[in-house]
């Protein structure tokens, strides 16, 4: 190699032994393990392994060829795993759904088979004329949902008006630079720029180390890698904005998929280990924050439900209605109601009738 390459060489593996590095450490040793952050680790791994194929293929083609095999495989799982990091990280996941892992688990045992059916040693026309097609079509698939899933954002990120929050510059700084490393070797695979091969290895080394900062959790902010996110060093300080969308997002999540507010026995500390912070601190964020109380937060999810009750079944009984969305006693479902709604359920009804 000259100089010049052995230059190109070096930025591109350095890019992928720090990339080995913080997979590795995302994966098996962070302390506070959420499934962002394990699919990042994986992201990581898949392009990691990805790069070392092509520094492998530019610079010792000599080399056999299972490497290629390898490099290619982890293409497979690019795509999956941006996906799924995405999805996790807009969703603030703390655990992984059976789903994504079968999902994913179903991507390895096709490329497993396919590796293991038609290898690249025997099959290496297969895998460049066939295989190789079906790898960049999946993974350009991926990148697709996964900028679909990031479509407010990005918009939001073109009104100068409207500022990113810095969750939202994470996730979207690491999509994007998955896009411009897809780019580089998309160019490459339908025959532009071929001397460009090592273009995304040298990308990969450049995004990776603007983004480490983005890949560590930062102590004193509730980042999308955090999973039990400690809150009570907070206990005498009010709520930033920022931590309050995030909680106040997660929050409504939990209380709508699970309905919780249908439990009439629902205690604040019961919601606060919902989303792992205090009973103190989801006080806080309730009373400082949303300038509600704990009674009125859940009530108004329980008076919308009854409303929607009330307007799409005719035949229960208002006092049913009540009991159904988690109030324990007529009276209370009443007073709340009014309050809320400044009418009565009957009254209430009564309007929505005239109105059909």
């Amino acid at each position: 190699m000259n100089q010049g390459q052995q230059i190109i060489f070096f930025f591109s593996a350095l890019g992928v032994f720090n990339g080995l590095i913080i997979s590795i450490y995302l994966l098996f040793f962070k302390k506070s393990k959420s499934a962002a952050s394990y699919f990042l680790g994986l992201l990581i791994l898949a392009i990691a392994t990805r790069i070392t194929k092509a520094i492998f293929s530019y610079f010792y083609p000599e080399l056999p060829r299972i490497y290629l095999q390898l490099g290619l495989s982890a293409c497979f799982l690019i795509g999956p795993s941006l996906y799924y990091f995405t999805k996790a990280a807009l969703n603030q996941n703390h655990t992984t759904p059976v789903n994504w892992k079968r999902t994913y688990w179903f991507w390895i045992v096709i490329i497993g088979l396919i590796g293991f059916v038609f290898p690249y040693k025997t099959n290496p026309n297969a895998w460049n004329n066939y295989i190789v097609h079906i790898i960049y079509t999946q993974w350009a698939a991926y990148v697709f949902l996964s900028g679909w899933l990031l479509r407010a954002i990005l918009i939001k990120f073109f009104q100068p008006a409207e500022k990113l929050s810095s969750n939202e510059k994470s996730i979207l700084s690491i999509f994007i630079g998955n896009l411009i490393i897809f780019i580089a070797y998309l160019v490459v695979f339908f025959g532009f720029l071929r001397g460009f091969y090592i273009g995304g290895a040298l990308f990969f080394t450049l995004i990776l180390y603007l983004n480490i900062p983005l890949f560590m959790n930062r102590r004193k902010e509730i980042t999308i890698f955090s999973d039990n996110v400690d809150l009570t060093r907070y206990a005498n300080k009010k709520i930033n904005t920022e931590q309050a969308l995030i909680l106040t997002d997660k929050l409504q999540k939990i209380i709508s998929t699970q309905e919780l507010y249908k439990n009439p026995d629902l205690k604040l500390n019961d919601l606060a280990k919902k989303i792992n912070i205090s009973g103190h601190q989801l006080s806080q964020l309730l009373n400082d924050n949303l300038n509600k109380s704990f009674a009125m937060y859940i009530n108004e999810y329980r008076i919308n439900e009854a409303c929607n009750m009330i307007a799409n079944d005719n035949a229960l009984k208002l006092e049913a209605i009540g009991y159904e969305v988690g109030f324990n006693s007529k009276s209370t479902f009443y007073t709340a109601f009014r309050k809320l709604k400044n009418t009565t359920p009957t009254l209430y009804k009564e309007s929505v009738s005239l109105n059909l």
